[in-house]
């Protein structure tokens, strides 16, 4: 390692996400074992800013590997999008010795993880935290994986009660912008239509999609829609539509929400988050900044930032192409 960097801090930042408590361990043990200080931001830049750190040794990260969301707090922060919030955060940093600091969370705190860098040359690295895996530069964004096995196993306990009543279930999970939560586990879930932001499929092709379904004999059926979907205003619309047009059907609707964002990570995410705090530390370390910690083809990459942020990822034509034949 060529640094001389001696301290470097690890917050999370914006929405929770399952893995985010593995990767604050696997960054302080990376520290210890590299015997580099590290210190634990607290409620992300809001905590940068008012200077709420706590310094952390390998000991400080017991027994969380397995738990869902964060340690360290999140909080959203008007007062770092000013140049004069992010001057305080950087006096507060300086105070406190810090030298670099790795941020996991998604494109609004790699932006401003990005914009501090340009403005104080202050070396910085990120990690991606968010379970709708919509940044560039990576496959997989910790918590994704989880994300999808929670819905997975939601869309599983409804199709039983689906089943039992010949009910025709709409389940909302979350994608504003993008809809791999939805298409992965639609796919997997086995349902019958996935609506996604990325596809106006029309309120007609749902009719006829659900007529077909009912002409081929199914009692009950599973829609999952991305909250993003452009199909209907919203899931509740869905519904009403459907009972008007076809009244057939005993129409319910799920909304999964937040649920989507907590619980146990998987063992992907959690070995995921380890590997990716180590490399974020050993970057930094390495003389690098203003990167992002990513994975490709099972190998860990970095991505400018700037590349990472500067669209969202798009949806897997391969697999939608697989999910219009698994719900003929």
């Amino acid at each position: 390692m060529a640094s001389e960097i001696k301290k470097i801090g690890v917050f999370t930042s914006g929405g929770d996400s399952p893995g985010m408590n593995a990767a604050i361990r696997s960054v302080v043990r990376t520290c210890a074992y590299l015997k580099i200080e590290c210190v634990g931001i607290y409620r992300g830049y809001q905590g940068m800013i008012e200077g709420d750190f706590k310094t952390l040794d390998a000991r400080s990260v017991n027994n969380i590997i397995n738990k869902g969301g964060t340690i360290l707090k999140s909080a959203r922060c008007e007062e770092f999008r000013t140049k004069q919030g992010r001057q305080k955060a950087y006096d507060q940093l300086i105070k406190e010795g810090i030298e670099a600091f790795v941020v996991i969370g998604g494109n609004g705190s790699f932006h401003g993880a990005m914009l501090f860098n340009e403005e104080f040359n202050f070396p910085v690295m990120g990690i991606p935290g968010t379970i709708d895996n919509d940044i560039l530069g990576t496959s997989y964004t910790l918590g994704y994986d989880t994300a999808i096995n929670t819905v997975v196993e939601a869309v599983d306990k409804i199709r039983d009660t689906a089943s039992s009543h010949n009910r025709l279930f709409f389940v909302e999970v979350m994608g504003r912008d993008v809809g791999h939560i939805a298409l992965n586990a639609g796919v997997g879930a086995g349902a019958e239509e996935i609506l996604i932001p990325e596809q106006n499929l029309g309120l007609e092709r749902l009719l006829e999609s659900l007529k077909r379904s009912k002409a081929s004999g199914k009692s009950s059926s599973i829609v999952i829609v991305a909250e993003g979907d452009r199909t209907g205003k919203n899931v509740f619309e869905l519904k009403e539509y459907v009972e008007q047009h076809l009244p057939i059907y005993d129409v319910r609707v799920s909304v999964l929400g937040h649920m989507q964002r907590g619980g146990n990570p998987t063992c992907y995410d959690r070995v995921l988050a380890s590997r990716m705090g180590v490399k974020a530390v050993e970057s930094l370390l390495e003389g690098k900044s203003n990167y992002m910690v990513g994975i490709r083809d099972t190998k860990l990459v970095l991505t400018p930032i700037a590349d990472a942020i500067k669209a969202h990822t798009e949806i897997d034509a391969e697999l939608l192409r697989v999910s219009d034949i698994m719900t003929t």
